[in-house]
């Protein structure tokens, strides 16, 4: 129990007055120890209590039988008294044992202070010594120190190596003696049959330094010696003076070239038993040893030509090249997209990546010289098998027409430049990082060989204007069938300068039609071009007189244009990623060239040569001309801008690293567009010309009595007046019509038709106003006139004219006013009050004035006396 009490006893200390069974009849003075206090269980109520307990006899209790006896307080007291004198014993013998522990604690500092700056000393001497060691070791006399123990292991190396040099020349004079004299190599084949690897390259060493010596020393075998018995530098062809003539004289050179076959053989068979065990250790040891012999070249021979994929390729070399008809087809229509690789030569590519891959692992595992020879296996990949199975594709390809073969061409190549970036990325020998620059340039040398052939000099650009002459030649062969059947021997001048474009147009077709007769032409390709040509094979047999063609096949279309535009443009295409960068000018201006000879001379310029005979011959037409013509302006006009478009914006660009080429582009385009433009001008010119002309025609059929009726038709009642305007105002009306319906449909609203119809306003306001200077025209007529005038306003109002020609509308107005006013409103409109505005004054006005029935009256002389 914590804060027990011990009586007198010796073990009383260790039981707490509690458990006690039986007490003393006199209290006794509590004993207690510094263990007492120092208990972890010591409570202050409790030793208290143990204490009063003890104090106080069992007889003096509280208790029912004690009730009656008073408290006594004196045991408490003197319990207490003793226990303090106690408590004050254990605190003196307490402050003792800690001045004792104190004491002891201050010598422990004292001899840890002296140890820690003894172990301080010693650690300062350690350092010192390590120092001067290291000085020692890295001092400046070369003599002292670390540097006398170099110099003396850089000596023991060298003599090491000498003893090495010594025991080596020593085993090669054996083995020279051996072969020489005895004509075996026994030492070198013990070493040989020990099969260790580095046993088998000193092997290869030692081999190749007893054929030099026996090149010096037994020079006959080599065919080095003269007749004279000396080598060629004057040496002598024997071992010497003293040399043994009754010794026997074996061939070392033979010998010696027979052991390292034998040794190169066993190595050989070796690395390939390796190999089929994929022993990669081995096969490296072998490689290296083979090294030595011919740089490796008979190792990495075996290791290619014996690899499975040249094996298994080179039995399927033979297959033909695969795709259906229809694929063939697609490849040779120019209107269809093209269908992609060859399937044969896709399949080739896709294996090369994943054999490529795979063996560049055990390339890098096998050989220390991994580099050489995945450049000699990529070059047999590439020579071997893809070139011919290339070649097969591309001469299949030609066999179907010039366009099979480009396309054939470009996708062949993207198709193995994506090989190349993909190999390269991949890294072979080096994934997973990029190939390394050896690799590199030699994926580039291989690649840029296979297609070395299609583009040499001007091949390619050659070829592909062929093709693209050979479509355009087909596109356009009815029109020139249709306008060469419509050209005549020129009769004029003008028509004799046409003649160099007829010219063309019948060397082009007559080009093309020796083209299809060629015999070199494939069957497919001529098939093709018929079809493009819109003739049926039949008809290819037939002369041109007898090829019928119709209307629709002269006139122009947007549509053919597009299709040459499409054509022009994948060939451009084509040629920025098949041909070089250095070429890209020249090719462009070449085929900027094909595109104005054929879109422009052939087809637009022929058009417009045509409009303008036909417009020239119907300014002498006796019946209303014809002027339908005006309809092939637009797409005329339609197919020349999209030429201009595609030259300015694609091809011109492209010349851009060339300014000389460049500005032969933008000045032979200019050329071309300004003469076909002022070819459009002069059509139109002629055909305000034939609209005039006509209108004068119609208007010289105006009578006399349309605006002088005579008195009996006025008195035959008002069907006369009730006529709107006179049969020649509406056949020029009719006529006008028809000529700006075709206008609006040739040129639609721009500001050519704006100036077209100015112009030609302007001249039939010219033709009115002397048309109506020749008429006397009485009071009744100027009715009629008045109805023509207004008639004709009607007609201008409705055009889309320049807004300079409004001032002519109100003058037409007034000279139609001029014949049906009185003398006194004529007066007052010529004094200014309601005359005309701009250009005309009141003087212009006579000559209409003039032309009045009552113009002898006084009341209208005198307006034209104030004139």
């Amino acid at each position: 129990m914590p804060g027990t009490l011990s009586t007198a006893s010796a073990n009383s200390q260790n039981h707490p007055p509690s458990s006690y069974s039986s007490r003393s009849v006199f209290p006794q003075a509590p004993v207690f120890t510094l263990d007492t206090f120092s208990n972890r269980d010591f409570i202050v109520k409790d030793f208290v209590e143990a204490l009063s307990d003890s104090a106080v006899p069992p007889n003096r209790k509280s208790g029912p039988a004690n009730q009656g006896n008073a408290f006594d307080p004196k045991p408490l007291i003197r319990s207490f008294e003793h226990a303090l004198n106690r408590m004050s014993d254990l605190s003196g013998d307490l402050e003792l044992r800690e001045n004792e522990l104190s004491g002891a604690v201050r010598r422990a500092e004292a001899q840890h202070t002296a140890n820690v700056q003894n172990l301080g000393r010693k650690l300062e001497q350690t350092v010192d010594s390590f120092n001067r060691l290291d000085a020692s070791l890295n001092g400046d006399d070369y003599d002292s120190g670390g540097n006398a123990v170099v110099k003396i292991g850089e000596r023991l190396e060298e003599l090491d190596r000498q003893r090495q040099r010594a025991l080596d020349v020593k085993f090669l004079i054996q083995c020279w003696m051996e072969v020489s004299e005895r004509g075996e190599l026994y030492l070198l084949e013990d070493i040989r049959r020990q099969g260790s690897g580095e046993g088998k390259v000193r092997c290869a060493h030692i081999a190749r330094q007893l054929s030099k010596i026996s090149q010096r020393l037994d020079p006959e075998n080599w065919g080095y010696a003269n007749g004279n018995g000396k080598l060629a530098n004057g040496v002598s062809g024997t071992h010497g003076p003293d040399f043994d003539r009754n010794r026997r004289h074996h061939n070392t050179r033979e010998l010696i070239e027979k052991f390292s076959e034998t040794l190169e053989k066993d190595l050989l068979k070796s690395f390939d038993d390796f190999y089929r065990r994929q022993n990669f250790e081995g096969m490296r040891e072998c490689a290296n040893v083979l090294y030595d012999f011919n740089a490796g070249a008979s190792v990495i021979a075996a290791f290619v030509n014996q690899h499975d994929f040249f094996i298994q390729r080179s039995q399927l070399i033979t297959d033909d090249v695969a795709g259906d008809a229809e694929t063939w087809d697609r490849l040779a229509d120019p209107d269809a997209e093209p269908p992609g690789v060859e399937p044969t030569l896709q399949s080739l590519v896709n294996e090369v990546k994943i054999v490529m891959q795979e063996e560049s692992i055990i390339i890098k595992r096998a050989f220390p010289y991994s580099d050489q020879v995945l450049g000699k296996f990529l070059q047999r990949v590439f020579q071997q098998s893809i070139q011919q199975r290339l070649e097969m594709v591309l001469e299949k390809a030609n066999t179907i027409s010039s366009l099979a073969f480009l396309r054939s061409l470009q996708a062949a190549r993207s198709c193995l430049s994506t090989l190349i970036d993909d190999l390269k990325a991949h890294g072979l020998t080096e994934h997973p990082e990029a190939a390394s620059p050896q690799i590199a340039i030699t994926l580039d040398q291989q690649f840029d060989d296979l297609f070395v052939p299609y583009f040499v000099g001007s091949s390619y650009i050659e070829r592909e204007k062929r093709s693209l002459e050979e479509l355009c030649s087909s596109l356009l062969f009815k029109f020139t069938i249709f306008h060469s059947r419509r050209r005549k021997i020129p009769t004029t001048f003008m028509k004799s300068l046409a003649k160099s474009g007829s010219e063309m147009l019948a060397s082009a077709r007559d080009a093309y039609v020796e083209r299809l007769d060629s015999s070199d032409l494939a069957p497919a390709q001529k098939a093709m071009l018929l079809r493009v040509a819109g003739l049926k094979d039949t008809e290819s047999a037939k002369t041109q007189t007898e090829i019928e063609v119709t209307e629709q096949d002269g006139v122009l279309s947007v549509d053919n244009a597009k299709r040459v535009m499409k054509w022009l443009a994948e060939a451009v295409g084509r040629g920025l990623e098949l041909s070089g960068s250095n070429e890209t000018a020249k090719d462009v201006s070449a085929l900027l060239n094909l595109l104005l000879a054929n879109m422009g001379e052939i087809y637009i310029e022929t058009a417009l040569d045509s409009a303008i005979d036909v417009a020239a011959g119907q300014e002498t037409a006796k019946n209303e001309p014809d002027l339908s013509y005006l309809i092939g302006l637009r797409s005329a006009i339609s197919i020349l801008h999209l030429m201009s478009t595609y030259v300015r914006t694609v091809l011109i660009p492209l010349a851009q690293a060339n300014i000389t080429i460049r500005r032969d582009m933008e000045k032979t385009s200019t050329q071309a567009m300004d003469r076909m433009e002022e070819k459009v001008n002069s059509i139109l010119q002629r055909s305000i010309d034939v609209v005039i002309t006509w209108v004068n025609k119609l208007l010289a059929r105006q009578t006399k009595m349309d605006f002088r009726p005579r008195d009996d038709a006025l008195s035959g009642g008002g069907a006369w007046l009730e006529q709107l305007q006179t049969s020649t105002c509406q056949s020029i009306f009719g006529f006008l019509t028809r000529f700006h319906n075709l206008a609006l449909t040739a040129l639609s609203p721009s500001p050519n038709l704006t100036s077209l119809l100015t112009e030609l306003a302007i001249n039939v306001r010219t033709l009115l106003l002397e048309h109506f200077k020749k008429f006397q025209v009485n009071a009744a007529g100027g009715i009629m006139v008045t109805k023509d005038i207004s008639k004709y306003i009607e007609l201008l109002r409705s055009w889309d004219l320049d807004p300079s020609f409004n001032p002519s509308f109100e003058v037409l107005t007034e000279i139609g006013n001029l014949f049906v006013i009185g003398p006194e409103a004529l007066k007052e409109r010529l004094r200014g009050k309601g005359a005309v505005r701009g250009a005309w004054d009141s003087g212009d006005m006579r000559p209409y004035v003039l032309r009045r029935e009552d113009a002898g009256s006084v009341g209208v002389q005198s307006v034209l006396s104030a004139l």
